[in-house]
């Protein structure tokens, strides 16, 4: 089953964060903050404009991509966790 992001949508692979600090400490579950990065794996055709065209979308496949800790609709497909965020979630695109 694949996932087709529909209009301004991105579908986002979190990436999570290390479970090790710096200083060789592991952390706990409990202790670790939500990713707020990710690898962008497919993206929608854009936003519909007033005059029925698309909007070119400003990210695209393989970008990494930092959004807000709490942004987008996560989903889970064959035990893997997404996250489905539109356009204007997306805080920046990392080089």
């Amino acid at each position: 089953m694949a996932i087709k992001p529909m209009d301004d949508r991105v579908l986002v692979k979190p990436i999570e964060s290390e479970s090790k600090t710096a200083s060789g400490i592991f952390l706990p579950e409990s202790a670790k903050e939500k990713p707020v990065k990710g690898e962008v794996l497919a993206i929608g055709p854009g936003k519909r404009l007033d005059n029925g065209g698309r909007a070119q979308m400003s990210v695209s496949k393989g970008n990494t991509v930092v959004y807000g800790k709490y942004a987008g609709t996560e989903v889970e497909v064959k035990g893997e966790k997404f996250l489905i965020l539109r356009e204007s979630e997306l805080l920046g695109v990392l080089d």
